[in-house]
């Protein structure tokens, strides 16, 4: 029966995911396969490669860093995130992703993005860590207005979140049975239609397949929403999510601000690491 962590995204959201991984690394938990989104994405290749604490320990160093992110990246280059210093600076010069770590892990992962031409999502599994494997990763975590598309194989691609925002199903449909869901979101929540659709027409008007995913996402990530509520009261699944809202916006650049909600998703991996490991080990 093959385990499987399902990772949404949500920008700096994702650093709560990251508390709660770091400490199922550190309890020595590791599923069969891992699909991410986003951020999920960008943070859970540190599962893969084995380094709890790089997420937000990178996040932090350079949270002021305008070579890293900001709004001089994005007139600069067109990426909020800047594309060569954020995914292949920091992880060949500054804070090193252990390639051959990720390469070693029999663990699958596979990141979603998003086909700006057709739409639709693309579920691409990375098992070679280097460059092709960064910029895959880049284009999961790739806001739509705030990044240019990022072209590779001959895809397309932006924002998985934009096509799959928790892909449960898409895990299960592929052999995961029991899953582990970390959501960024709390209980109750209900995404609603995206305001920005004026300025996504104008961004993204060569696109018109990925407009309009962009303008019914909220009925794809709200369906998906009760997929998963139907999975977790059948046992199909084990759900963690925040109590409350999460004190970070899509971007941030405190790193005290990061470090707490960090330390929220690691007093959520304390608080449910029982439950995780029963629910892997049930046959």
């Amino acid at each position: 029966m093959k385990q499987g962590l399902v990772l949404e995204g949500g920008a700096m959201r994702g650093l709560f995911t990251a508390g709660i991984t770091d400490v199922m690394m550190e309890h020595g938990l590791w599923p069969d396969g891992l699909i991410g989104v986003s951020a999920g994405a960008a943070f859970g290749c540190n599962y893969k490669s084995r380094q709890p604490g790089r997420a937000i320990r990178y996040n932090k160093r350079f949270a002021r860093d305008p070579r890293y992110s900001g709004l001089r990246s994005l007139l600069a280059t067109g990426d909020y995130f800047n594309a060569v210093f954020a995914y292949h600076t920091v992880p060949r010069e500054y804070d090193h992703f252990d390639d051959h770590a990720f390469e070693a892990n029999p663990m699958a992962f596979v990141v979603v993005c998003t086909d700006v031409e057709t739409g639709q999502p693309v579920y691409q599994q990375l098992d070679k860590s280097g460059y092709a494997t960064y910029e895959y990763i880049r284009a999961s975590a790739s806001m739509p207005l705030a990044s240019k598309v990022v072209c590779i194989e001959g895809r397309k691609l932006l924002d998985g979140g934009v096509s799959d925002s928790i892909p449960l199903e898409w895990a299960e449909h592929n052999g995961y049975e029991r899953n582990v869901v970390i959501l960024t979101q709390p209980s109750g929540y209900r995404k609603s239609r995206t305001r920005l659709m004026p300025l996504m027409r104008l961004g993204l008007r060569r696109y018109p397949r990925m407009l309009e995913a962009m303008d019914r996402r909220h009925l794809m990530y709200n369906r998906q929403l009760d997929y998963v509520a139907q999975a977790e009261r059948e046992g199909r699944c084990l759900v963690i999510r925040p109590d409350g809202k999460l004190p970070i916006g899509h971007v941030c650049h405190d790193p005290d601000q990061m470090e707490h909600v960090y330390q929220m998703g690691r007093e959520a991996g304390r608080k449910n690491i029982k439950a995780i490991e029963a629910f892997y080990s049930r046959l």
